[in-house]
Protein backbone atom coordinates (compact mmCIF):
# COMPACT_ATOMS: atom_id res chain seq x y z
CA UNK A 1 0.00 0.00 0.00
CA UNK A 2 1.19 3.37 -0.50
CA UNK A 3 2.51 5.08 1.85
CA UNK A 4 0.73 8.50 3.19
CA UNK A 5 1.83 11.65 3.29
CA UNK A 6 0.38 13.12 7.07
CA UNK A 7 0.54 16.72 8.12
CA UNK A 8 3.18 18.19 10.20
CA UNK A 9 1.34 20.51 13.25
CA UNK A 10 -1.92 20.51 11.17
CA UNK A 11 -0.03 21.40 8.09
CA UNK A 12 1.86 20.09 5.19
CA UNK A 13 4.83 20.77 3.74
CA UNK A 14 7.27 20.91 0.72
CA UNK A 15 8.84 17.75 -0.72
CA UNK A 16 11.99 18.16 -0.34
CA UNK A 17 13.87 16.81 -3.41
CA UNK A 18 16.03 13.63 -3.36
CA UNK A 19 18.67 15.19 -5.52
CA UNK A 20 20.33 18.25 -6.80
CA UNK A 21 18.68 21.31 -8.71
CA UNK A 22 21.26 20.75 -11.40
CA UNK A 23 20.63 16.47 -11.66
CA UNK A 24 18.33 15.78 -14.21
CA UNK A 25 20.01 18.18 -16.51
CA UNK A 26 20.12 17.83 -19.77
CA UNK A 27 16.52 16.66 -19.56
CA UNK A 28 15.20 19.07 -16.85
CA UNK A 29 17.31 22.21 -16.22
CA UNK A 30 17.77 23.74 -12.64
CA UNK A 31 15.65 26.58 -13.79
CA UNK A 32 12.46 24.28 -14.67
CA UNK A 33 13.28 22.28 -11.16
CA UNK A 34 13.29 25.57 -9.23
CA UNK A 35 10.50 26.86 -10.73
CA UNK A 36 8.10 23.98 -11.13
CA UNK A 37 9.26 22.83 -7.50
CA UNK A 38 9.91 26.00 -5.59
CA UNK A 39 7.15 27.69 -7.44
CA UNK A 40 4.15 25.91 -8.39
CA UNK A 41 4.27 23.34 -5.95
CA UNK A 42 5.06 25.68 -2.94
CA UNK A 43 1.57 27.47 -3.71
CA UNK A 44 -0.46 24.34 -4.31
CA UNK A 45 1.02 23.54 -0.86
CA UNK A 46 0.26 27.45 0.55
CA UNK A 47 -3.06 26.75 -0.78
CA UNK A 48 -3.99 23.63 0.82
CA UNK A 49 -2.83 24.94 4.39
CA UNK A 50 -4.91 27.82 4.01
CA UNK A 51 -8.06 26.19 3.17
CA UNK A 52 -7.76 23.22 5.87
CA UNK A 53 -8.85 25.05 8.61
CA UNK A 54 -12.83 24.60 8.93
CA UNK A 55 -13.13 21.96 6.03
CA UNK A 56 -13.62 19.14 8.75
CA UNK A 57 -10.45 17.62 6.89
CA UNK A 58 -7.72 18.73 9.32
CA UNK A 59 -5.32 16.17 10.14
CA UNK A 60 -6.34 13.32 7.55
CA UNK A 61 -3.62 12.23 5.27
CA UNK A 62 -3.14 14.07 1.56
CA UNK A 63 -4.38 10.86 0.20
CA UNK A 64 -7.77 11.31 1.92
CA UNK A 65 -7.78 15.01 1.58
CA UNK A 66 -7.86 14.16 -2.30
CA UNK A 67 -10.16 10.89 -2.11
CA UNK A 68 -12.65 13.69 0.10
CA UNK A 69 -12.06 17.00 -1.06
CA UNK A 70 -13.91 18.99 -3.48
CA UNK A 71 -13.46 22.17 -5.62
CA UNK A 72 -10.55 23.96 -4.83
CA UNK A 73 -9.25 22.29 -2.39
CA UNK A 74 -9.49 18.69 -4.34
CA UNK A 75 -7.47 20.56 -7.22
CA UNK A 76 -4.54 21.99 -4.68
CA UNK A 77 -4.35 18.59 -2.79
CA UNK A 78 -4.46 16.69 -6.41
CA UNK A 79 -1.45 18.87 -7.61
CA UNK A 80 0.41 17.90 -3.97
CA UNK A 81 0.27 14.29 -4.04
CA UNK A 82 0.80 14.15 -8.12
CA UNK A 83 3.83 16.21 -7.74
CA UNK A 84 5.36 14.39 -5.21
CA UNK A 85 4.85 11.34 -7.24
CA UNK A 86 6.06 12.88 -9.83
CA UNK A 87 9.44 14.33 -8.21
CA UNK A 88 10.44 11.39 -6.42
CA UNK A 89 10.64 9.14 -9.32
CA UNK A 90 13.21 10.44 -10.91
CA UNK A 91 17.25 10.11 -10.69
CA UNK A 92 20.39 11.64 -12.89
CA UNK A 93 20.00 10.54 -16.72
CA UNK A 94 20.87 7.30 -17.13
CA UNK A 95 21.40 5.57 -21.25
CA UNK A 96 18.97 2.68 -22.09
CA UNK A 97 17.05 3.27 -18.86
CA UNK A 98 14.74 0.66 -18.40
CA UNK A 99 12.90 -1.37 -16.03
CA UNK A 100 13.85 -5.05 -14.47
CA UNK A 101 12.99 -8.02 -12.46
CA UNK A 102 8.58 -8.26 -11.71
CA UNK A 103 7.49 -4.47 -12.83
CA UNK A 104 9.76 -5.31 -16.74
CA UNK A 105 7.88 -8.74 -16.96
CA UNK A 106 4.15 -7.15 -16.09
CA UNK A 107 5.29 -4.59 -18.81
CA UNK A 108 5.77 -6.82 -21.00
CA UNK A 109 3.45 -9.53 -20.46
CA UNK A 110 1.00 -6.32 -20.76
CA UNK A 111 2.00 -4.61 -23.54
CA UNK A 112 4.28 -6.76 -25.73
CA UNK A 113 7.26 -4.96 -24.90
CA UNK A 114 9.11 -2.05 -23.11
CA UNK A 115 8.96 -0.31 -26.31
CA UNK A 116 5.51 -0.78 -27.30
CA UNK A 117 4.53 0.32 -23.75
CA UNK A 118 6.74 3.52 -23.74
CA UNK A 119 5.05 4.42 -27.00
CA UNK A 120 1.26 3.68 -25.85
CA UNK A 121 2.24 6.12 -22.99
CA UNK A 122 4.09 8.94 -24.61
CA UNK A 123 1.18 8.92 -27.66
CA UNK A 124 -1.51 8.99 -24.25
CA UNK A 125 0.67 11.56 -22.79
CA UNK A 126 1.15 13.82 -26.16
CA UNK A 127 -2.75 13.93 -26.75
CA UNK A 128 -4.24 14.40 -23.78
CA UNK A 129 -5.74 18.03 -24.16
CA UNK A 130 -5.26 21.22 -22.57
CA UNK A 131 -3.56 20.51 -19.11
CA UNK A 132 -3.04 17.15 -17.14
CA UNK A 133 -1.19 14.21 -16.23
CA UNK A 134 -0.27 10.14 -17.91
CA UNK A 135 0.06 7.92 -15.13
CA UNK A 136 0.57 3.92 -15.35
CA UNK A 137 -0.92 2.60 -12.56
CA UNK A 138 -1.83 -1.09 -11.18
CA UNK A 139 -4.99 -2.77 -9.67
CA UNK A 140 -5.19 -4.61 -6.52
CA UNK A 141 -3.87 -7.97 -9.07
CA UNK A 142 -0.68 -6.19 -10.46
CA UNK A 143 -3.10 -5.78 -13.90
CA UNK A 144 -1.28 -2.20 -15.65
CA UNK A 145 -3.24 0.56 -17.19
CA UNK A 146 -2.00 3.46 -18.88
CA UNK A 147 -4.56 6.36 -18.33
CA UNK A 148 -5.30 10.45 -18.83
CA UNK A 149 -5.73 11.85 -16.09
CA UNK A 150 -7.21 16.03 -16.69
CA UNK A 151 -6.07 18.74 -14.05
CA UNK A 152 -5.12 17.67 -11.25
CA UNK A 153 -7.09 14.39 -11.08
CA UNK A 154 -5.02 11.17 -9.84
CA UNK A 155 -5.73 7.07 -10.23
CA UNK A 156 -5.99 6.91 -6.40
CA UNK A 157 -9.69 8.34 -6.90
CA UNK A 158 -10.53 5.20 -8.89
CA UNK A 159 -9.18 2.87 -6.89
CA UNK A 160 -6.10 1.92 -8.56
CA UNK A 161 -2.45 2.87 -7.36
CA UNK A 162 -0.18 4.97 -9.13
CA UNK A 163 3.04 3.74 -10.48
CA UNK A 164 4.60 6.30 -12.69
CA UNK A 165 2.85 9.51 -13.88
CA UNK A 166 4.65 12.30 -16.61
CA UNK A 167 3.17 16.17 -16.24
CA UNK A 168 1.94 17.66 -18.92
CA UNK A 169 0.83 20.71 -17.53
CA UNK A 170 3.03 23.32 -19.74
CA UNK A 171 5.24 24.68 -16.96
CA UNK A 172 6.65 21.14 -16.30
CA UNK A 173 8.59 22.07 -19.99
CA UNK A 174 7.80 24.95 -21.56
CA UNK A 175 11.34 26.95 -20.17
CA UNK A 176 13.16 23.90 -21.63
CA UNK A 177 10.97 22.35 -24.68
CA UNK A 178 8.92 25.44 -25.27
CA UNK A 179 5.23 23.68 -27.05
CA UNK A 180 7.45 20.77 -27.72
CA UNK A 181 5.52 18.74 -25.53
CA UNK A 182 6.39 14.94 -27.36
CA UNK A 183 10.41 16.23 -27.06
CA UNK A 184 10.14 16.52 -23.64
CA UNK A 185 8.05 12.92 -22.97
CA UNK A 186 10.53 10.87 -25.01
CA UNK A 187 13.03 12.75 -23.00
CA UNK A 188 11.72 12.20 -19.71
CA UNK A 189 12.24 8.05 -19.63
CA UNK A 190 16.38 9.06 -19.41
CA UNK A 191 15.64 9.82 -15.86
CA UNK A 192 13.04 7.58 -14.56
CA UNK A 193 14.42 5.81 -11.62
CA UNK A 194 12.95 2.11 -12.51
CA UNK A 195 13.93 1.32 -8.67
CA UNK A 196 11.10 3.95 -6.65
CA UNK A 197 8.76 2.73 -9.72
CA UNK A 198 8.74 -0.97 -9.09
CA UNK A 199 8.91 -0.26 -5.37
CA UNK A 200 5.33 1.26 -5.81
CA UNK A 201 4.57 -1.86 -8.09
CA UNK A 202 5.65 -4.14 -5.28
CA UNK A 203 3.56 -2.15 -2.59
CA UNK A 204 0.55 -1.94 -4.13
Amino acid sequence: MMKKTMPVDGKFELMALPYSDHALEPVVSAGTLGFHHGKHLQAYVNNLNAALPGSGLEGLALEDVVLKAQGGMLNNAGQILNHNLYFSQFRAPVPDNAPTGRLSDAIEAQFGSFEAFKEAFAQAGATLFGSGWVWLSADAQGHLLISQEPNAANPIQRGLCPLLTMDVWEHAYYLDYQNRRPDHLAALWQIIDWDVVAARYEQR
